[in-house]
């Protein structure tokens, strides 16, 4: 297929499973749709609500079999406890937390894996903060393929890696963070190998676009912001390429502001933005307790920033306390619990509300993106009342607690 350069917008064909960085400058490929479709075509949706009602926005990569366990499709939480807390008539929660194993990465995956197996590949790996791991390691196991997944040593979730391994995965861990971990896994791109499911690989970029597809279809148009997280950069890179290609179809007349939203401890993206800098700044020891987006070196830097100046949007950086306060309240107010990078957008959208830049009549879209099961070691410890006897249970439940 026709893969176009980010760097020097070469137009390369290739097979994107092995292919992923330019061979002229070594920058990132995306692929080029030159397939026709309409708006029309696309609706109505059929009844099993899948990423892949959307196939003629996708490349044709099927000729081995789709790879999927029914992924996309996830709720758009109308969250009204939370709209009067922040003062916004509409805000939405986009529960990406509702995929197969439990985070967004499902929809890339899904993708990219059918496009590896397409081409005859017959293992793959990545380097991961934990959720790329279990989700590659679930669709290896539904394809029948092996899975190396690269971690830093001490620096995933317990969950996510329980969940990598249950799926059959082969975890390498490394003395070092997510972006050694990246380093070594982006050199094989040059030397063969297992094929590489990280965000470099311009089909995982395609598989995530449908979220913003979706979002569109849930709304019938588009919001006026989109709040997102940003570790290294794909999916914010992904929603806009979504949003840009459903206004080229007619779907939707109008593009949203997106927000990039990251850590205080980890803000390459941010920092560089606000700052005016054409160019990312990177952060060597990147550090915050939302392991999802603890990323000093973003691959996708370069996209995520035309992302959010391109549509006018504005970049936030948020403390780790806010992060927790935020995963709080959106758990006990909607009864959603979010991972903490998740919660990260709550916290950016009760940020720009109060600083005026988000108005009340507003429609506001908050990507979380994985289950809160996910790092819930990572919480507050619970507490709890002792009770004797049913007579203290009867004063409790009878006084209102």
């Amino acid at each position: 297929m026709k893969l176009r350069c980010i760097g020097c917008g070469r137009t390369i064909v290739s097979d994107p499973s092995s292919t992923l960085l330019c061979p002229h400058c070594g920058d990132m490929l995306e692929w080029i749709n030159e397939r026709s479709t309409s708006a029309g075509a696309l609706l109505p949706p059929p009844q099993e609500f899948t990423l892949w009602r959307y196939s003629s926005l996708l490349p044709d990569i099927g000729n081995g079999g789709i790879v999927s366990l029914s992924e996309g499709g996830t709720p758009l939480q109308y969250s009204d406890r939370l709209s009067e807390l922040l003062g916004i008539e509409e805000l939405f929660i986009k529960n990406e937390g509702r995929n197969p194993t439990g985070s967004f990465k499902d929809r890339g995956m899904s993708v990219a894996l059918t496009a590896a197996r397409s081409a005859g590949r017959e293992s793959v790996v990545c380097a991961s903060t934990g959720n790329t791991a279990s989700s590659m390691a679930a669709y290896c196991a539904k394809a029948g393929m092996k899975a190396f997944v690269v971690v830093p040593k001490g620096k995933v979730a317990g969950a996510k890696l329980k969940q990598t391994a249950l799926y059959g995965g082969t975890i390498l861990e490394v003395d070092g963070n997510f972006d050694m971990a990246l380093e070594m896994v982006r050199d094989l791109s040059w030397k063969g190998g297992p094929a590489i499911m990280n965000s470099i690989n311009p089909m995982r970029i395609e598989g995530q676009k449908t979220g913003a597809f979706e979002v569109c279809d849930q709304l019938s148009s588009s919001p006026d912001w989109l709040i997102i997280p940003v570790g290294n950069g794909g999916n914010i890179t992904a929603y806009w390429k979504g949003f840009l290609e459903f206004r080229a179809l007619g779907a939707v007349s109008s593009l949203p502001r997106l927000v990039a939203v990251q850590a205080e401890g980890a803000s390459p993206v941010v920092s560089s933005i606000n700052s005016g800098q054409e160019e990312v700044t990177f952060e060597d020891a990147p550090e915050t307790i939302a392991t999802a987006i603890r990323i000093g070196k973003p691959a996708n830097w370069r996209r995520a920033m035309a992302a959010v100046r391109e549509s006018n949007g504005a970049a936030v950086k948020v403390t780790d306390m806010e992060i927790m306060a935020a995963r709080k309240a959106v758990a006990s107010r909607e009864g959603t619990l979010v991972e903490l990078a998740s919660a990260s957008t709550i916290a950016a959208a009760i940020r720009l509300r109060e600083q005026g830049a988000i108005r009340r009549d507003e429609t506001v879209v908050c990507v979380t993106t994985g289950n809160g099961l996910k790092d819930v070691d990572q919480s507050e410890e619970p507490g709890s009342i002792s009770i004797r006897n049913s007579g203290d249970l009867e004063s409790i439940l009878l006084n209102g607690g």
